[in-house]
Parts: C-alpha cells; sequence; structure tokens
C-alpha cells in the first residue's frame, strides 16, 4: 500500500491533501509528493523488491499510488548496458547506458504517465490530457486507452511526424497548436482551470513526476544495489534530472543502498538550454528562451523545475552543459555506431554532452557512469536523415555490386581463397 501522505509547497513548507494540485496557494511554489518513510524501513527490502514484476511497479511501495490500481502497459526495468565500445571511444572505462528507449511507447515518459494515469482514476477523472512536445502526447494516448478513459492532447504544431503518427494511433483527440511548446503549455493551464480533465503535467504533476523516480531505483538495483558516481541526463524542464538523484536518495535513506555521492550533471540543446545558460553565468536566474533546436523534445523555453535541477547539479558537484544541432546528430551517429542503439535527438544531446565533459575533465575516466537514453530514433528520423549515407543501388549481379562498393569504398574486399 503507497505510504504518500500529503503534498509539500518546495518553496515555504506548507502542506496539502493529496488532491490534484501542483501550486502552493500562499507562495505559488510546486508542490511534490511526501512520504512516511518510517513506515517504510524494514518494510522494503531488497528482496521484495526483486521479487516484484519485471516493470517500474516492482517500486510501487515508494510510489503515490496503490499497485492494485496501477495503469501499467508494462513500462520499466529497462536494460541497464555496459558500454564498451562507447566507453573506449570516450575514454570511460566503466560506462552504462540506461536504455529506456524499449518502454511501450518508446520513451521515458511511459513512466510519469504511468503514474499520473492511475492517480486520475483514484481522482474518478475520465478524461486524461496534457501539454506535450511529443513523447508525452504518445504516451498520454496509450495509457488512456489502456484505461478505458479519453485522452485530450495537445503539441505544436510544427512536431516530427513520427510523434504525430505515435499519438494519432490510439485516437486521441489530438490538437496541434501553432506555437512553441510553451504556449502550448499556457493554453493547457487554462483549460485545466475550466474543464474537469486530468492534465497529467499540470494539476496531476506532482504525482506524475514521481514516476521518473524508477530511473533512480532501477539503475541501483541493476548496478548490484550500489549507486553510481555520475549521472548525465537531458535537461527539458528538469525535472527528469531531480527524480533521478530523488530516487537514488530514497534507496540509501532506506538502507537499500551505502550512500554515494552521486554527481549529477545535465545536458540541454543549444537552442534551448535556459538552465545551462543560467548554470554557465553562475547565476540561479534562469531566462527563459524561444527554441530553435532539432531536439524537440527537449525544447522547453521556461523549464519549470529549472531551479531545482541547477540546485542538485551545484549541491552534487555536477555540470551543465549545451550542445548544438550538429553536435546532437554526431551523437546520434556515434551512439548507433558503437552501441547499437537509435536515440533520438535526446539521445544525441546526451552523448555529445558526455564527450563534451570527458573532454573538458568534468567526468573522470574511471567513475562509473550511467547516460540516460530516454527516446527512441524512430521518432526523429528528420533530424539524422541528411546526415547519412544512401544506400548502393545495383543491379542483381555481383559485377553492378563490386563496381559500386568500390566507387564508394576505393578497394574491394579480400575474396575466399578457392
Amino acid at each position: 500500500m503507497s505510504v504518500a501522505k500529503k503534498l509539500r509547497c518546495r518553496e515555504c513548507g506548507r502542506e496539502y491533501q493529496l488532491e490534484p494540485s501542483n501550486v502552493c496557494e500562499f507562495c505559488f511554489g510546486p508542490l511534490e509528493v511526501v512520504y512516511d518513510y518510517a513506515a517504510l524501513a524494514g518494510h522494503v527490502t531488497r528482496e521484495r523488491i526483486e521479487a516484484g514484476p519485471p516493470t517500474m511497479w516492482r517500486y510501487a511501495d515508494l510510489l503515490p499510488v496503490d499497485a492494485e490500481n496501477a495503469v501499467d502497459i508494462g513500462t520499466g526495468f529497462t536494460p541497464l548496458l555496459r558500454a564498451p565500445n562507447l566507453g573506449r571511444e570516450l575514454g570511460l572505462s566503466r560506462l552504462y547506458l540506461k536504455n529506456d528507449c524499449v518502454n511501450p511507447t518508446w520513451s521515458f515518459k511511459d513512466r510519469v504517465v504511468s503514474v499520473a494515469c492511475s492517480v486520475a482514476r483514484d481522482f474518478e477523472f475520465d478524461t486524461l490530457a496534457c501539454a506535450s512536445t511529443g513523447n508525452l502526447a504518445n504516451s498520454v494516448a496509450a495509457h488512456a486507452a489502456r484505461a478505458g478513459m479519453q485522452a485530450r492532447v495537445f503539441i505544436p504544431a510544427d512536431l516530427e511526424q513520427g510523434k504525430i503518427i505515435g499519438s494519432a494511433v490510439y485516437a486521441p483527440t489530438l490538437v496541434a497548436v501553432d506555437g512553441s511548446y510553451d504556449d502550448v503549455n499556457r493554453l493547457c493551464s487554462e483549460l485545466g482551470d475550466k474543464y474537469p480533465w486530468a492534465f497529467v503535467n499540470i494539476n496531476i504533476r506532482p504525482f506524475y513526476a514521481e514516476g521518473s523516480k524508477t530511473l533512480g531505483h532501477e539503475v541501483c538495483e541493476q548496478l548490484g544495489w550500489r549507486a553510481p558516481d555520475h549521472c548525465i541526463v537531458p535537461m527539458a524542464s528538469g525535472s527528469l534530472l531531480t527524480k533521478i538523484y530523488k530516487g537514488i536518495k530514497e534507496l540509501a535513506w532506506l538502507g537499500l543502498i551505502d550512500w554515494n555521492a552521486t554527481r549529477m550533471s545535465g545536458v540541454q540543446a543549444l537552442g534551448c538550454s535556459p538552465i545551462a545558460e543560467a548554470y554557465e553565468r553562475d547565476s540561479w536566474n534562469i531566462r527563459p528562451q524561444k527554441p530553435k533546436t532539432i531536439a524537440k523534445s527537449l525544447a522547453i523555453g521556461n523549464p519549470a523545475d529549472g531551479y531545482y535541477a541547477l540546485k542538485t547539479m551545484r549541491s552534487t558537484n555536477g555540470s551543465a552543459i549545451a550542445i548544438n544541432d550538429e553536435e546532437i546528430i554526431e551523437g546520434i551517429q556515434l551512439l548507433a555506431e558503437t552501441e547499437g542503439i537509435f536515440a533520438e535527438t535526446a539521445g544525441g544531446v546526451v552523448i555529445s554532452g558526455l564527450r563534451r565533459l570527458v573532454r573538458e575533465g568534468r567526468v573522470e575516466p574511471d567513475e562509473v557512469v550511467v547516460a540516460f537514453i530516454t527516446g527512441a530514433g524512430l521518432k526523429t528520423q528528420e533530424a539524422v536523415a541528411p546526415a547519412l549515407k544512401p544506400a548502393l543501388t545495383v543491379e542483381a549481379n555481383i559485377e553492378s555490386f563490386e563496381r559500386a562498393l568500390e566507387e564508394r569504398e576505393g578497394v574491394l574486399p579480400l575474396t575466399k581463397a578457392v
């Protein structure tokens, strides 16, 4: 049974009942779920977790909804892969990749939506909604279908086709808004005040955000019940980075892992990098930006959790960095060519960001480093397609093949010995 107790303002500390709300009535600070960790101590054990399902819901005791009420489409407990080839390329001896590309709708958003949809159903909403840069819309539409709820998903009109189709296939009410994500989010905030809908990243946001913690839980379990030395995380709103760190801390608080001062570093696309820009200015003042980047899933110009991401990175001796569009494409290709993982643009941001952090001495060669790959590449084919070599076009005979291959590679491979 969930031991979520209340909501608490992250600024003034005022407490509220568990209800669909995300903003403090007194100081307008964001609300966060608070748990009775004392009640969990001794109850949550490694053995209890390991006996759970092979999904994120093996950590149900640490989530704000009872497990039996979960809307679960098989999300989580995704592979943590040792990355020796990429590690050699970057000069890292203990590099791991957390591959969340393989979730049911091909991104980490299934984690947050699984929790949000479960909570929304508990609160007796019949409509699930969101403002999205694409991945969240896919997940909301899929989970609403599973839960028998209506879905209304709002996206910027210029999204990648793969993400538009990835939502439309579940038959939601799909609304393409002429504007940026921040415009979409403002519209949804107004609609949330007017209609009795569960907007997962607005009025259900405190519960929704808790789903990201399971990435931290899983990584520690998959490392043999130890925390990594350094996490490299893509940043849009900044929430993912803060919640992964919360997940790691929870396991330490409960005595399931030894405390290991994990460093948290965040990477953004240069064309939308308000958090990284504030970090480089050594400022707490995040200046909103108008997004202009191929990494549309990270294109949030006014990040809701930016301050808290800065606080986490600075308090853990982490870093923030921004990567341009050319580097993003290079990162996608480097990950695919070395480790066989085709990631979306956010993955390219992470890999090129990690490469730069290593070159600048901000990641140590012998650290246990986990890079979080949060979405699959088939969603953003447009970004990388122009940089790829075209297929050899040949006739159905050896001579045509060898002629084309020699033109491409300059030499023919050795033939079998006769």
